[in-house]
């Protein structure tokens, strides 16, 4: 918010820059393959926030790791929140070559195309500029629509319209995984209402009852995409009694993916196509694909390798520099950099951070706990919107239902830790968007701090 944005804190300071890529030799050395078991132990090291570092025996010259600790992130402004925004963009990337989450080999190649792009931009001479970065500013936009409305006009509207709520209806393919079976998608008539998804045998049946029925609230979307093999998939998994149900629907290309995966992520959230960030997240998806193609645009020569200085070993994950040489991955990078080679710093960085959050992984904390009335040690993961049990042994993975009771105790870290977690990501889903919201403090500390 403009009163304590980042920028007014610290100016231009050098917190705002991107941090120098590590050679290759030294990223080998600080790169080691992590389980979930790895992680879970990584993750007792968080300390108490509601108690001082002295107060928790840290030393005056003990060094501490500073990180977001909860990926929940309210509106970033680029012109306010350069110093948030880098910092944020520093923490993804080394998540994503140190290989703390886990992407495909495409994503790599993405991600890998924005540093160079942000590492090019970072170290030419030109001034931060963030003029031309697109600022909302709340009151003048309902000012507007309502100068504009008095007027007779049409507004943008931020509120749904519940008498006009759109709807999708397309051929898409269905999978629902089930144990010793390998029958293939299967193409049904599919539509969109409201939150529900509705398939049936055919679009001549769909006046009549539906197959079956998907209540997306609550839900969790996940992308199963590969754009090189034009593959667009949307993985689903649906809230039911004894943990979660997983359907898989296939699109036929990029225009229905965006639009069927937009409405997804809105339904999950019990909203409707009629919401206002419908479009824009249509918009951000096809964007997000578009980095991820491999093929420079139309009417665009192929990069000239001679003419490019690049060490493209520092952009990638030691485990991928391995199986490639050089020079192919420096043809890949200036290849898909062609993409998104009109991005400013800013946007680079935010394309970056947009497309951290969308990996499954993505928010995932693990620790070793123990549940009530278990035999054996078990791995709980805890994210902003859901909760995993997960198999140490054999890596077989439950998510809970939202309504779900447990009790467990922790073997990996202090049990405060994982509260802090929970009570955390409670606080956060309290509170609104509003940038004019003061931070209840009371309740954050009511809320982590347990039973002291």
């Amino acid at each position: 918010m403009p009163v304590s944005a980042t920028s007014l804190w610290f100016g231009d300071n050098p917190l705002a820059e991107s941090q120098p890529n590590l050679p290759p030799g030294e990223l080998a050395k600080m790169y080691q393959p992590l389980s979930p078991v790895d992680k879970a132990i990584n993750n007792a090291g968080w300390l108490d926030s509601s108690r001082s570092l002295m107060e928790q025996d840290i030393l005056d010259e003990e060094k501490l790791l500073l990180r977001f600790k909860y990926n929940v992130f309210f509106d970033l402004n680029p012109k306010y929140d350069a110093v948030r925004i880098t910092q944020l963009y520093e923490q993804a990337r080394w998540s994503i070559l140190l290989e703390e989450i886990d992407c495909t080999e495409e994503e790599m190649l993405m991600f890998a195309s924005l540093q160079y792009h942000i590492c090019k931009l970072t170290l030419s001479s030109e001034p931060l500029d963030h003029s031309n970065e697109p600022e909302v500013d709340e009151v003048e936009a309902a000012l507007s629509n309502l100068e504009v409305t008095l007027e007779g006009g049409l507004a943008d509207r931020i509120l749904e319209d519940i008498t006009d709520i759109p709807e999708l209806a397309d051929s898409l393919r269905l999978f629902r995984p089930k144990r010793l079976t390998l029958r293939p998608y299967k193409e049904y008539w599919f539509v969109f209402k409201d939150t529900t998804i509705s398939y049936y045998k055919s679009k001549e049946t769909s006046s009549g009852e539906p197959m079956e029925q998907f209540h997306l609230r609550g839900c969790e979307v996940v992308p199963d995409v590969n754009v090189t093999e034009k593959k667009f998939g949307i993985k689903l998994l649906l809230p039911v009694a004894d943990g979660m149900n997983e359907v898989y629907i296939r699109c036929d290309n990029q225009t229905q993916y965006a639009k069927w995966k937009a409405a997804c992520i809105l339904a999950s959230k019990g909203k409707t196509m009629a919401y206002s960030s419908y479009k824009s997240e249509v918009r951000n998806i096809q964007s997000f694909l578009q980095m991820k193609s491999l093929a420079p645009p139309a009417g665009q020569a192929a990069p000239d390798l001679d003419a490019m200085e690049m060490n493209a070993e520092c952009f990638f994950s030691p485990r991928y520099t391995k199986k490639h040489k050089t020079k192919q991955l420096t043809t890949r990078i200036l290849e898909a950099h062609q993409n998104i080679a009109r991005l400013s710093l800013m946007e680079a960085k935010m394309r970056f951070i947009q497309a951290w959050q969308s990996l499954p992984e993505f928010g995932i904390n693990y620790y070793i706990v123990r549940f009530k009335g278990g035999k054996k040690d078990e791995i709980l993961g805890i994210s902003y919107n859901r909760l995993i049990r997960m198999d140490m042994s054999s890596g077989v993975t439950i998510e809970f239902d939202q309504n779900v009771s447990m009790a467990f105790c922790c073997l990996s870290c202090d049990c405060k830790v994982v509260h802090e977690f929970i009570g955390g990501y409670i606080f956060l889903s309290t509170r609104s968007k509003d940038q004019n919201e003061t931070l209840d403090e009371e309740l954050f500390h009511k809320l982590t701090g347990g039973q002291e």
